[in-house]
């Protein structure tokens, strides 16, 4: 079974639809990298997936159920997402943000159990977070107050976790810790990963399974070495490129082609483009 499907699935911002009629399967237990030029409505169709934005019309199925029909704490328990920036108020600390991903399971009855501590701890440890864990998140680099995030989320203890771009802001070093530690917990953990990037050769060097989003719909998904095309490129980004090999890792690299430098390739060169 996969872990999320939709069925004829349209969504949109008041009359305009961003996404349309759209039969979609994320694979369970692996990295999923949603790609696309700005405005295309892959972070609206991530939103979707986490029933933050009610479909136009269709239906959204979780684990083969329709979304629609779970209670807000079942589907909390069962995915959970990192928005697009994400701001703690001034002065929490790394433990308090963490201990946030536990709510869904607290009510009247059951407050804070050893469960819940257990959780946070682990999250804290997956992400080398446990000596921060007293620190104020707003005192952290960038690549720790998105780890303190991830955590959060990972303490909620879901099978499925959806981000929204987790490497904007962050350098390069940075980008990779994240990718790194999303591929860890995949990896060890099995946990499905979906995810919103821009870099189309961190996609292809993180993910199993790559959906290009194009046009109100998927203009292509599969195994990245499937996917990436320069005719995909050019359709989707409307720009110019050569895709080769990456020498370390044997992905799909992407080398964009300057519209205004190219004139200026020597003429070998120039011959071969």
């Amino acid at each position: 079974m996969n872990a999320l499907e939709t069925r004829q699935l349209t969504l949109s911002y008041g009359e305009k639809n961003i996404i349309e009629s759209l039969d979609l399967t994320i694979p369970r237990g692996k990295i999923t990298v949603f790609i696309g030029s700005n405005g295309c409505g892959k972070s609206t169709l991530l939103r979707s997936l986490a029933r933050l934005l009610k479909p136009k019309e269709g239906a959204i199925l979780l684990d083969g159920s329709s979304i629609a029909k779970c209670s807000t704490k079942e589907v909390a328990k069962r995915l959970s997402i990192l928005p697009q920036g994400p701001t703690a108020p001034e002065g929490l600390t790394v433990f308090q943000l963490v201990k946030q991903g536990r709510y869904p399971y607290q009510n009247w009855l059951q407050q804070w159990s050893e469960e819940d501590e257990k959780m946070v701890n682990k999250a804290l440890e997956a992400t080398q977070l446990s000596e921060l864990a007293h620190r104020p998140v707003d005192s952290l680099s960038g690549g720790q107050r998105q780890r303190a995030w991830i955590a959060m989320t990972l303490a909620q203890g879901t099978e499925t976790i959806l981000l929204d771009e987790p490497t904007t802001y962050l350098d390069m070093s940075h980008q990779i810790e994240i990718l790194d530690l999303l591929d860890e917990l995949n990896q060890t953990e099995q946990r499905t990963i979906i995810m919103v990037l821009h870099d189309l050769n961190l996609a292809c060097r993180y993910a199993h399974h790559i959906i290009a989003v194009h046009d109100q719909t998927v203009y292509a998904e599969g195994p990245p070495e499937e996917v990436m095309t320069e005719e995909l490129v050019r359709t989707v980004f409307d720009m110019d490129c050569q895709i080769t090999l990456d020498p370390l890792y044997d992905t799909p690299m992407c080398i964009p082609y300057s519209k205004n430098r190219l004139a200026n390739i020597p003429r070998k060169k120039a011959e071969v483009i």
